[in-house]
């Protein structure tokens, strides 16, 4: 089936792409999801004229979940949970909990918008992608612990790294990639120094 995205959709395509799509995605979540219209000259021609406001639309969204990941990002939310004595928890925790934890903390975050795989069925301090737009990703930080105390402990121990360490590890990464770039360009001119020469 072919459609005229009126969004950005991870892994399809960019506002206004033609994209080719199972007819079961399309009818399930594309169109209900108003995501997208169903390829015809009706649409085509409604899609032209109202692509102004779609895309003035879509820059608002876009500003205000900016604003929003602003506030939020490397946030951490405690999900206190039953657990046996090897961590493994009794029932597990989804995304509905992650909301529900964000909710209690005054930030209001969808499940629908808690990127999660699986739900966690372990203690410990998790990362969590929250996708607040198409164009707009942040992350959260689960801190699944029996009591508030044993997960102000994990914090302390620091088990994973989050906020601040986790951005100091970033940098650091990205400063010892920039030296092993600087020494690759080095050699690479050499090499050319090399062959002038000859």
């Amino acid at each position: 089936m072919e459609l005229i995205l009126l969004e950005k959709v991870n892994n399809l395509g960019l506002m206004g792409d033609l994209v080719r799509v199972k007819p079961g995605y399309a009818r399930n979540y594309l169109l209900p999801q108003k995501k997208a219209l169903k390829n015809t000259e009706e649409n085509r021609k409604y899609f032209e004229d109202k692509r102004v406001e779609i895309e003035a639309r879509n820059l608002e969204l876009r500003n205000e979940a900016e604003a929003v990941s602003e506030k939020i990002d490397g946030q951490s939310f405690i999900v206190i949970r039953s657990a046996s004595e090897t961590g493994s928890l009794y029932g597990s925790v989804s995304k509905r909990d992650i909301a529900t934890a964000a909710t209690e903390s005054g930030l209001s975050i969808d499940r629908k918008q808690i990127e999660l795989n699986r739900p966690f069925k372990e203690i410990g301090i998790y990362e969590v992608k929250v996708n607040l737009h198409p164009e707009v990703e942040t992350t959260i930080y689960i801190n699944i612990a029996r009591t508030v105390e044993e997960a102000e402990a994990q914090l302390d121990a620091g088990e994973e790294e989050t906020g601040e360490t986790l951005v100091e590890t970033l940098e650091a990464t990205e400063e010892v990639e920039k030296a092993e770039v600087v020494e690759v360009e080095q050699v690479e001119t050499s090499e050319e120094q090399v062959e002038a020469k000859e």
